[in-house]
């Protein structure tokens, strides 16, 4: 990082509670909803996520930058955080598997980075605050003007955010578009056809069905229920995604209409979608569940999973009907983790087992997917 382009800056909240930092190199503002998240590794990993859409993401992990960036780790194509806050910058990275230093991958990328901030500050004013709109600005703008541009732009609660970062055609995933072969491969999925409809869907997700010997197709998140059918696929995956559940319209009224179908599994938004589709509502959590260990409790058996999330909101567990059953709850604030319908092959959690924070406690539920397919199918 070339030191001339370091210039004070700072995170500016809607509230007008202002944080001071050094932008390191970019002139345009972020704007965004300011979240933190409180992984200690995988920022690689949580910045190209793409349900991090419009998001000013705030690490609580002091050190950020210590194991560079490699394409093997992409969640998707991209970045897809509007800009990055982090308390002490680690510009040369310490892994072998290093490509490139954190802060020269943000510039290429015209993602504003402000570092040498009070991330412990701004993660107590969130917690207490809430999730709000904010910014990244250098010190040569004005604070009036920056809270202007701050109180101008999207709220995250209404925003149909999987639309914008769904892909433009179906495609089928494969092998050779990621480099790693980390994942163990089997058979238990060989000739069945998974649709994947991808409301931001992470690339760990499709190598999850794909290690496991499935064909599997991404579907744009516009794609109608007739349509899918046609395509004659064994089962249904619901991706994970940005923005609110409830303005995902196009996608809730698909789910429904393939209820009893064919098998779905919902993860994260998907999860969302899912229990839309089955008349439930949603509600924007406070400031959100972000980080790779919150404790989840299973309820047929009370085993407790370390589990991955990402999400801003959840579902109402005072809606579930008859033909529901909460499955999972988060230890840490009582809300839906799980959902399954008690009759047909529909299930869902709101956290990523893909994700494997444990590491390997919720690899299960690609497994259960697996065989509500197979028992479909037969």
């Amino acid at each position: 990082m070339n030191s001339n382009k370091i210039i004070g800056g700072y995170l500016l909240f809607e509230d007008g509670t202002r944080f001071p930092g050094e932008v390191c190199h970019s002139k345009s503002p972020a704007l965004g909803e300011g979240v933190f998240n409180t992984s200690h590794t995988g920022y690689q990993e949580i910045l190209t996520d793409p349900s991090y859409f419009r998001q000013i993401m705030v690490f609580t992990a002091p050190h950020i930058g210590n194991v560079g960036i490699n394409t093997e780790d992409y969640e998707s194509g991209r970045i897809y955080v509007s800009g990055l806050v982090v308390r002490s910058l680690t510009n040369i990275p310490r892994n072998w598997r290093s490509e490139e230093d954190l802060a020269g991958w943000l510039e290429k990328s015209s993602v504003p980075l402000l570092a040498g901030v009070d991330t412990r500050a701004v993660t107590l004013h969130i917690r207490e605050q809430g999730a709000m709109r904010a910014g990244i600005f250098p010190d040569n703008i004005p604070l009036e003007s920056a809270k202007e541009q701050v109180e101008s732009s999207s709220e995250m609660t209404g925003a149909n955010l999987a639309n914008e970062v769904t892909c433009n055609e179906a495609y089928t995933f494969n092998d050779s578009q990621l480099k790693t072969d980390w994942h163990s491969k089997d058979e238990s999925g060989k000739d069945l056809r998974v649709g994947v409809l991808d409301f931001g869907v992470k690339r760990n997700i499709l190598l999850e069905l794909f290690s496991r010997g499935c064909e599997v197709e991404v579907l744009p998140a516009n794609i109608t229920a007739s349509e899918i059918l046609s395509r004659n696929y064994d089962g249904i995956l619901a991706s994970n995604g940005p923005g609110d559940p409830a303005a995902v319209s196009n996608g809730i009224d698909t789910l429904r209409e393939l209820f009893g179908k064919m098998p779905l599994f919902g993860i994260c938004l998907g999860h969302q979608l899912i229990s839309l589709a089955a008349g439930l509502s949603t509600f924007k959590l406070t400031f959100g569940h972000r980080g790779a260990n919150h404790p989840v409790r299973r309820i047929a058996d009370n085993t407790v999973e370390i589990t991955s999330q990402n999400h801003g909101f959840a579902v109402n567990h005072d809606d579930i009907g008859d033909d529901w059953e909460i499955t999972h709850i988060n230890l840490n604030d009582q809300t839906v983790e799980g959902l399954a319908h008690k009759s047909l092959p529909i299930f869902s959690t709101q956290y990523h087992p893909e994700a494997s924070p444990g590491p390997h406690d919720s690899l299960i539920y690609f497994d259960r997917f697996i065989t509500e397919m197979l028992n479909a199918k037969a």
